[in-house]
């Protein structure tokens, strides 16, 4: 089955000083035996404030030998701290600044798709400023992400990307095939019951949190994105702090029982 484990998952063990990057790489192959990973800047990146400062590229290519020695997939870069909008027009420059290198480290570490998030705390729909300037930045990544054989986009995270017709707006908006949309199921401050299925043509990659893994309700969804055109990656996000390995485990087993339920068998 096509399953993954967002490298969020493990920031416990991260902040604790028990496991780096590569030993996430590891875990995924080995503990878990997966041929794929969801790796989060932070894993490769000092959490500097304001912006993560993103490892040099001697570091990253040594990232990159080792997916590579463990021929696992990188299907997902999910980018913080170099989201598009901003009211500060310094910090929009500095975030774009932030996102093209991480959009340079995706490229050499062969993402197969970036989430990058809209921006707009606070609010529930995008000002029209706002709106044309994420329009913008999109479409300016869209252009390298193409070059690069990737795709990009957000995810339903943060203030109006929580509503999934403003999502829906964005995407048409853009207007890319490398535009894509990363789904964490049943998230949104809005038509819940209805979000995923709006948002469904430009999913590219999606999240399970400890709820939908667990709830048999989200075959339907699984079930739902497969009909839409989705074959991507189905991963596991979930911030584990208590018992990582065996919270992580248990999530992907409940995952593993969505998918069969839904008909996905490999």
């Amino acid at each position: 089955m096509k399953l993954s484990i967002g490298g969020y998952s493990f920031n416990h063990l991260s902040l604790e000083g028990k496991m780096d990057v590569f030993g996430y790489l590891e875990s995924v192959k080995f503990r878990y035996g997966l041929d794929a990973v969801d790796l989060w800047n932070a894993q490769i990146a000092e959490r500097t404030a304001p912006l993560l400062t993103l490892a040099d590229e001697s570091y990253l290519r040594k990232v990159r030998e080792a997916l590579d020695e463990k021929e696992l997939r990188l299907v997902n870069l999910a980018i913080d701290t170099a989201h598009l909008w901003d009211p500060d027009p310094a910090m929009r420059e500095a975030l774009r600044k932030n996102a093209l290198a991480h959009l340079k480290a995706a490229a050499i570490l062969g993402a197969e798709t970036v989430r990058i998030d809209t921006g707009g705390y606070g609010s529930d729909r995008f000002s029209e400023e706002a709106f044309t300037h994420i329009v913008e930045g999109f479409r300016e990544y869209c252009r390298i992400a193409s070059d690069n054989g990737m795709r990009i986009g957000p995810e339903n995270h943060m203030g109006p990307s929580l509503v999934p017709g403003e999502m829906r707006r964005l995407a048409q908006a853009v207007d890319d095939p490398s535009f894509g949309i990363l789904l964490h199921m049943g998230r949104w401050n809005e038509e819940r019951e209805t979000g995923d299925e709006q948002v469904a043509p430009w999913v590219f990659h999606t999240h399970f949190d400890a709820q939908t893994a667990a709830s048999s309700e989200s075959a339907h969804t699984v079930a739902m994105l497969r009909d839409a055109g989705f074959d991507g990656y189905w991963a596991i996000e979930h911030n584990a702090t208590v018992n990582p390995y065996s919270e992580i485990s248990a999530l992907l087993k409940q995952a593993e029982s969505r998918l069969g339920e839904a008909g996905i068998t490999a």
